[in-house]
């Protein structure tokens, strides 16, 4: 694991070489803008159809790796369907068409979600639950995120062993130990049509951390999109345009990078 984050100034993403690669993509910051509610984000029909043709030229080995629920991925790039770890891998597709296996939320976290709200009711933080994760955001409203994350510390004390807090660009979140991008990806590596392949891996906030130390130790790609603070990812694209824009120069129009027959 690399212990050393590296300094917020980091190369551009490059060009990739011809070779048989795996793409993870995280959602939010990565692939869409956010939005002060969750729910107000929007895929637009290019997006849908670049990820589609990405999905097509390298066999299936193309999954999302992401806080949102399974569910709430598949609705918002509907009708495309790719494989999805959702909530930071929590549960999991690992065929577009195959079962969601997911986890169950504590007893307790409703009521500890319910007091949290009550705290911060001030109608511009949302606070979602995502059974066994409690996310905060205050997009809207900044100066209640230092009170929101003192909240969630307190939290803590109230919940069984083996749950931690990650802060973000704009909210915190409560979600078990077990809930980790690298485990994910490496979920989808040690699987067919990832296995043997070389991971990118592209995402823009904290909780993306531990998916690019799994991508790094395989000697993979790792990309943060919108770097603002110290990180373990190899190289930089500036923002959602130029994330949106480097995937469609490597891997829509590059017969290279297609699946080559087995």
């Amino acid at each position: 694991m690399n212990s050393l984050p590296k300094a917020l100034s980091l190369p551009a993403a490059p060009d990739l070489p011809e070779g048989q690669w795996a793409l993870f993509l995280d959602i939010d910051g990565t692939l869409l803008e956010h939005a002060a509610h969750p729910d107000a984000v929007s895929v637009s029909d290019q997006l849908r159809s670049l990820l589609g043709v990405i999905d097509e030229r390298l066999g299936g080995a193309v999954a999302f790796i992401t806080g949102r629920s399974v569910e709430v991925a598949d609705r918002l790039f509907h009708p495309l369907k790719l494989r999805v770890a959702g909530l930071y891998g929590l549960e999991h597709r690992l065929a577009p068409d195959g079962p969601v296996v997911a986890a169950d939320a504590p007893a307790d976290m409703a009521a500890l979600a319910d007091a949290i709200e009550a705290e911060l009711d001030d109608g511009q933080v949302h606070i979602e639950r995502k059974g066994p994760i409690l996310a905060i955001h205050t997009r809207a409203a900044p100066h209640l995120l230092a009170r929101a994350t003192e909240l969630v510390e307190q939290a803590l004390a109230e919940l069984p062993k083996g749950y931690r807090v990650i802060p973000g660009n704009a909210g915190v979140e409560l979600m078990p130990l077990e809930a980790a991008k690298g485990a994910a990806v490496r979920r989808f590596m040690a699987i067919s049509p990832f296995t043997g392949r070389r991971p990118v891996f592209l995402g823009d906030d904290t909780a993306d951390e531990n998916g690019f130390e799994a991508i790094n130790e395989a000697g993979g790609i790792s990309i943060r999109v919108r770097p603002r603070g110290p990180t373990v990812a190899q190289y930089q694209l500036d923002d959602v345009t130029r994330a949106i824009a480097w995937l469609a120069a490597n891997f829509e129009a590059s017969p290279a990078l297609a699946r080559k027959a087995s």
